[in-house]
């Protein structure tokens, strides 16, 4: 860097002259906490003619400097300067792709919104374009759960230390790691609106400033579901949108429908870095699959339905159907009256980790019956023939409270003859937020207001003999943190509508979807205890619902440098259905790494809790070294913050 910092990368080499390069730019530390994912993705693109760079950002990894927050403008400004000293190596031919799944699709989307002069294309993995509405932080103006668990994750992951190998510095800079830790759970909490922290880094401020090709994927098992089609919708330059049933992981790695994420990608490079006229613009505009009902469970397990593609999007095949709501489920046209939504705060129970793909397993959504039964539910009648959904669901609603801050969750359920409730889509609403995310107030119990939640994207095929189901909540935990007092909310039937994107199509066209996975390499590691996890649901005595969770990632030697590396988390969720001030989360991570007579150990321990008025988070640092656990430091945080509208 020009200050002085060195930034550590991992480069694979084609054996080729100068060649396009492709660049993945992640906090996740390429020595050990990606090497495995790296080992089956970049060789892959190096064979394909690539110069393949791996860099770990500031402060994280084996790359100098402190880490500050995500997607800072230290993390953008670096990111420019390694395209720069990518671009005039003697190995590269000045062309640059980047690629990334979460971090790195964020990342490459917001490099590419800055136009550095190297980068010519970008693939981008369960991503956002808007990091308020659609992040780990909040949603619809509720804060996420996750707000806090992403934190003490990150917490424990820049704890660690660079390699002693490759940085004789090592102890000095992780003592100064250790010390300048942000408090990022507590930094994102007191920005609870969508204000220019946000806004930076969000390339829904402005469409038109990227102007590289986009490949945009996902899956829908994942929590990251509406950048694709926003991308293909919004940007001028080519942008595809590609969304299977995967989790949270690149597609060739998926436990759920393993595909060949690698042609995806070098076909989509080799368009527009190489110059190749192999058709990648012609591709469809939105390829997806088409999910229908299978029997949903918390475990990984096989999706049942097909790949469709749109080859325009937005497309004319999507036509707006409207189910206007009624004390009886759906009507044809507005109704008079009212319906009072009031939910125990522990609904959400079968809603599954947020981000499905980040633990062992155990962490999908399940089926919603039990969480229906505590919900207002509007059913549609038994469907004569199927219906196909595509898009995103509004729900425009007219609405009254009985408190100053209150949530309303809406989900769209899929349910089987055998009443198996299959959640579609879903989405929440802070209620003081129901004219904007940037300028929200308190409501006036009894005054009525109009409101708008645009779910989230779907594709589902309903089968003739289901009904399609919307659930309404005032709750939805663990996903959503509640409201601090139990709520009634009024719906008035006469101004609220469900307005569903229905597809219907002649004639399919060709799917180009991708086929199984290829063959790749795989980190041969030794492996000294395997990755294990479990998930216990439990209620108290009290009646307090628990979720405890462990997965254990095992512990294993790099084949290549030596490093064993371990690490477990144990996370917990709690809340009494009568008080959903009760709401807690905490969180314990372990990390271990060793070789010959050297090794450190990281413990990490962070928690939430609330009452009406305020957040309390606290966290604490252990690390030691040595055989004898040598105490390196002790640190502890607690802070509070209001919870203003939340």
């Amino acid at each position: 860097m020009a200050d002085g910092r060195n930034l550590a990368a991992r480069i694979w080499l084609p054996v080729s002259g100068p060649s396009p390069a492709i660049l993945e730019y992640l906090p996740y530390r390429k020595r050990d906490g990606t090497a495995p994912r790296d080992e089956s993705t970049h060789p892959v693109f190096a064979r394909g003619g690539y110069a393949c760079v791996r860099v770990d950002i500031t402060g994280t990894g084996d790359s100098d400097g402190q880490f500050d927050d995500e997607y800072s403008e230290q993390e953008l400004s670096d990111g420019e300067a390694v395209l720069a000293w990518i671009a005039a190596q003697d190995w590269c031919d000045g062309n640059i792709g980047m690629i990334g799944i979460s971090w790195g699709g964020f990342n490459g989307l917001q490099l590419a919104y800055r136009q550095p002069e190297a980068l010519k294309a970008v693939v981008s993995v369960a991503s956002t374009v808007d990091r308020y509405a659609d992040d780990i932080h909040f949603m619809g103006g509720c804060l996420l759960s996750d707000n806090a668990n992403w934190a003490s994750q990150m917490f424990a992951y820049l704890s660690r230390p660079a390699d002693p190998d490759l940085r004789e510095d090592w102890r000095e800079d992780w003592l100064n790691r250790m010390e300048t830790l942000p408090f990022s759970a507590v930094d994102w909490l007191r920005h609870p609106t969508r204000d220019a922290f946000w806004k930076h880094g969000s390339v829904c401020e402005d469409w038109d400033a990227i102007k590289v090709p986009v490949l945009a994927m996902t899956g829908w098992a994942d929590a990251y579901v509406n950048a694709p089609s926003a991308i293909a919708t919004h940007l001028k330059v080519p942008a595809k949108a590609m969304v299977g049933p995967w989790e949270h992981r690149y597609p060739h790695i998926s436990k759920l429908a393993p595909s060949d994420f690698h042609s995806e990608v070098i076909t989509w490079f080799d368009r527009w870095l190489k110059g190749r006229q192999n058709g990648a613009e012609d591709l469809p505009d939105y390829r997806t699959f088409m999910q229908e009902h299978f029997q949903p469970t918390k475990q990984n397990g096989p999706r049942k339905g097909r790949w469709i593609a749109e080859q325009n999007w937005p497309s004319d095949n999507v036509k707006d159907r409207f189910l206007y709501l009624t004390q009886d489920g759906f009507g044809a046209g507005p109704t008079n009256g009212t319906v009072t939504v009031s939910s125990p705060a522990s609904v959400g129970a079968t809603s599954g980790y947020f981000c499905p793909g980040m633990r062992f397993d155990n962490e999908l959504c399940g089926d919603q019956a039990p969480d229906d039964v505590l919900s207002q539910c509007f059913d549609t009648a038994v469907l004569d023939e199927p219906l196909e959904i595509l898009g995103r669901a509004r729900l425009r609603i007219a609405f009254s409270v009985d408190k100053p801050v209150a949530q309303l969750m809406a989900r769209l359920c899929d349910v089987s003859p055998q009443e198996v409730s299959q959640r579609i889509s879903y989405r929440p609403l802070n209620l003081c937020h129901y004219a904007s995310h940037e300028t929200p107030e308190t409501l006036v119990p009894g005054q009525v207001y109009e409101a708008e939640i645009l779910l989230n994207e779907c594709a589902h095929h309903l089968r003739a003999g289901h009904r399609l189901r919307l659930a309404l909540s005032t709750s939805y935990w663990p996903v959503v943190w509640p409201a601090p007092e139990q709520a009634k909310v009024t719906l008035h039937l006469d101004r609220s509508v469900l307005q569903l994107p229905v597809r219907e199509v002649e004639a399919e066209i060709e799917p180009q979807n991708p086929g199984p996975a290829r063959d790749f390499p795989v980190l041969e590691t030794e492996v000294l205890r395997a990755p294990s996890g479990r998930s216990d649901q439990h209620v108290l005595d009290d009646g307090t619902l628990v979720l405890d969770t462990f997965d254990d990632y095992g512990k294993a030697r790099d084949p290549y440098h030596g490093l064993v590396v371990g690490s477990h988390v144990a996370m917990h969720y709690s809340i009494h259905p009568d008080d959903p001030a009760s709401a807690r989360f905490d969180s314990q991570w372990r990390f271990t790494f060793e070789r010959g007579d050297w090794n450190v150990e990281i413990e990490t321990e962070s928690s939430m809790h609330c009452d009406a008025q305020n957040f309390y988070l606290t966290r604490k640092l252990r690390a030691t070294e040595g055989a004898e656990g040598t105490e390196v430091i002790v640190k502890e945080w607690t802070e509070s913050v209001p919870r203003g509208f939340h």
